[in-house]
């Protein structure tokens, strides 16, 4: 995981995360496009189990906080001053970024995502694909918001990347959510998507372009999501890194009303130096 400067002030994700809670209250009630709100409503509820993003992050920062705490006590018992006034402030520090990561992968992402996907007004009869799905946390939620289209999600199922990350578990994870009948899963390199030209109204991708080391490479990807891409669909992709590539890279595919924001508190994973920024387009109309 890398490091990128926030995509908004705090002003403005206070702003847009109003905006987005309104919006989504308007929604309920009645039909969310052509998703009941009971559907809509559901979205908040997990039954499948999701692991830890780059589960080797907070392992990392745990085993930092341990070893900080460690030296307190071997200053404290040996007298130094020095380290027993800072190693336990560091200790601190890293638990606190622990506890925050594991948030962010554990719930803060899933309540984003609900807020995004509803944002989009689905009718329900739509195509969407997962770019990157791992177990399936936002690929299952769209397929809730689908009783009449499909859900197709695409990885290469790196437990470096997810923990647990497999076909099979995300399969059961279909099973657990219900949406098993409409989710279609495959393995394969988002660079080249074996997909038709046009297959799909919407495009997802969360966490998992900035997995690819090379920015050749994930300009390949974000190509291949606009491909794949029906004239009218949305792009919307949440990352942690490589952001400003990714708006840059679709504007010069020509997509249009694109954007870039950060997501908020809700996906700061350690912190807000590790925060996640959202970026959107459209494909223009024929």
């Amino acid at each position: 995981m890398g490091l990128e400067e926030p995509a908004a002030n705090k002003t403005q994700i206070l702003f847009t995360q109003r905006r987005e809670r309104v919006h989504h209250t308007k929604m309920m009630g009645a039909r969310v496009g052509g998703v009941t709100s009971t559907a809509a409503a559901d979205l908040g509820r997990r039954r499948g189990e999701y692991g830890i993003d780059a589960p080797y992050v907070p392992l990392w920062m745990g085993v930092g906080a341990v070893f900080a705490f460690a030296v307190f006590f071997i200053g404290s018992a040996l007298s130094i001053p020095l380290l027993a006034a800072t190693a336990p402030n560091l200790g601190l520090a890293l638990a606190a970024s622990v506890a925050d990561y594991l948030y962010a992968s554990r719930y803060g992402k899933f309540a984003a995502w609900r807020d995004l996907l509803l944002s989009l007004g689905l009718r329900g009869d739509e195509r969407v694909l997962d770019m990157g799905c791992g177990r399936g946390a936002v690929l299952l939620m769209a397929a809730r918001l689908l009783p009449r289209g499909r859900a197709e999600g695409i990885d290469l199922w790196k437990t470096s990347d997810q923990s647990g990350n497999a076909l099979e578990v995300t399969k059961r994870n279909a099973e657990l959510e219900g949406v098993a009948d409409r989710v279609d899963l495959r393995t394969g390199d988002m660079r080249a998507l074996p997909f038709k030209d046009e297959s799909f109204d919407v495009v997802l991708s969360s966490l998992a372009i900035h997995n690819i080391a090379d920015a050749a490479g994930r300009a390949k990807a974000i190509d291949e999501g606009v491909r794949v891409l029906r004239h009218g669909g949305r792009f919307l992709i949440a990352d942690i890194n490589a952001t400003r590539e990714y708006e840059t890279r679709l504007r010069e595919r020509g997509m249009v009303d694109v954007e870039r924001r950060s997501l908020g508190p809700r996906m700061w994973f350690g912190g807000p130096w590790v925060a996640a920024s959202l970026v959107r387009a459209r494909k223009p109309s024929i």
